[in-house]
C-alpha cells in the first residue's frame, strides 16, 4: 500500500503543475472552457487524494483482511427486526458499490418482518479496516408502518464487525470447550427445503461466542465454515482484550439498546443520521438507508 499512496503523491503533484500551467495560459486567453475543464479536473485530483488520505490510515495489523459481519435485532419484536433488515440492505448496497462480494452464512426470520439476525461473509479489499467503526449500537426513529396509530417508534439493532483471519494464524481451540448443535436449517420451503438436520451451531464455552452456518446443505460443510468463523471471532476476542485497558469500546456491546447506540437514524419528526462519535451529520437519511455511507466510514477510520 505504501507504493500505491507514494506513487498517488507523486502522480497528483504532476497533475496540478500541468493544471496550473494550463489554467494561467487558459486564463490568459480567457478561454472558459478550457477553465471550466481545470476546474472539473482539480475536483477530480481532490477525490483522488481524499482516497490516498483514507488509504494511509489503514494500516492496522488485520485491516486488510475480509470479514465477517453479524446484525442482531434489538428487544422489540417486529419494528427491531424490520431495522435489522434495513441496517442489512444498507451494508449490502455499500458493498455493491465497492465492489465486494459478499454471502449470507446465517440467517433468521422475523415471525412477522424483517430479520432476528444475520451473518454475512465479506471479501473485498481492506474491509475490515474500513468496516470495523461500524459495530455498535444502530438506533432508528420513525413512525411505525407496523403501528396502525400511526405513532414514533425508536428501534434498535447491532452490528458487529470482526476479522477473517488467515488459516496461518494459530488460535488453539479445544474439544471440551465446544459444545456442538445441529438442527434444521430454516427457509423458505418448495421443494428444496432442507430436511436434514444440516445446520450447525458450535457454542465456546469459556467466552460464550456462538456461531452458527446453514447456507450450505452438507453438514460437515457448514461445521467448517462455523470453525472458521469461530477461531475470527477468538481471535477478535483476544485483540480486543489486550486493547481494553485503552479504550472503551467494548462497554457498547452491554446492551443493544438506550445509552449504547454508536449512531442514530431519524426519519421523524425530522431528517437526521447522526453519529454519536465523529459528530457526522447526514440530513438525507433515506440515501444513507441506500447504501451511501462513505462519509461515516472515512470520518470513522480518521476517528480511529
Amino acid at each position: 500500500m505504501l507504493e500505491e499512496i507514494s506513487y498517488s503523491y507523486e502522480s497528483s503533484l504532476k497533475e496540478i503543475k500541468n493544471i496550473k500551467d494550463l489554467f494561467q495560459l487558459a486564463s490568459a486567453e480567457k478561454n472558459e472552457e478550457v477553465i471550466a475543464e481545470c476546474i472539473n479536473k482539480i475536483e477530480e485530483i481532490l477525490k483522488k487524494i481524499k482516497k490516498s488520505e483514507i488509504s494511509c490510515f489503514l494500516s492496522g495489523e488485520n485491516d486488510d483482511l475480509n470479514i465477517y459481519l453479524e446484525i442482531h435485532a434489538g428487544a422489540g419484536g417486529t419494528e427491531s427486526q424490520d431495522w435489522a433488515e434495513m441496517l442489512r440492505r444498507m451494508y449490502m448496497k455499500w458493498f455493491d458499490k465497492k465492489k465486494f462480494s459478499y454471502n449470507i452464512i446465517s440467517e433468521h426470520q422475523g415471525e412477522e418482518a424483517g430479520i432476528k439476525s444475520s451473518t454475512i461473509k465479506v471479501d473485498g479489499e481492506y474491509a475490515y479496516g474500513l468496516m470495523k467503526s461500524e459495530s455498535g449500537v444502530h438506533r432508528l426513529v420513525r413512525i411505525s408502518p407496523f403501528d396502525s396509530g400511526a405513532r414514533r417508534h425508536t428501534s434498535f439493532a447491532s452490528v458487529w464487525v470482526y476479522p477473517a483471519v488467515e488459516d496461518d494464524i494459530n488460535i488453539k481451540i479445544e474439544d471440551k470447550d465446544l459444545r456442538v448443535d445441529t438442527y434444521r436449517s430454516s427457509g423458505a420451503g418448495g421443494q428444496h427445503v432442507n430436511t436434514t438436520d444440516s445446520a450447525v451451531r458450535i457454542t465456546h464455552l469459556p467466552t460464550k461466542i456462538v456461531v452458527q452456518c446453514q447456507n450450505e446443505r452438507s453438514q460437515h460443510k457448514n461445521k467448517e465454515t462455523c470453525f472458521k468463523m469461530l477461531r475470527a471471532r477468538l481471535y477478535e476476542f483476544e485483540i480486543q482484550k489486550r486493547e481494553e485497558e485503552d479504550q472503551k469500546e467494548l462497554d457498547t456491546k452491554t446492551d443493544i439498546g438506550w445509552g449504547h447506540q454508536i449512531r442514530s437514524y431519524v426519519l421523524q419528526p425530522y431528517q437526521l443520521v447522526k453519529d454519536l462519535r465523529s459528530k457526522t451529520e447526514n440530513t438525507n437519511p433515506m440515501s444513507v438507508l441506500d447504501g451511501n455511507i462513505d462519509q461515516f466510514i472515512e470520518e470513522g477510520i480518521k476517528n480511529r
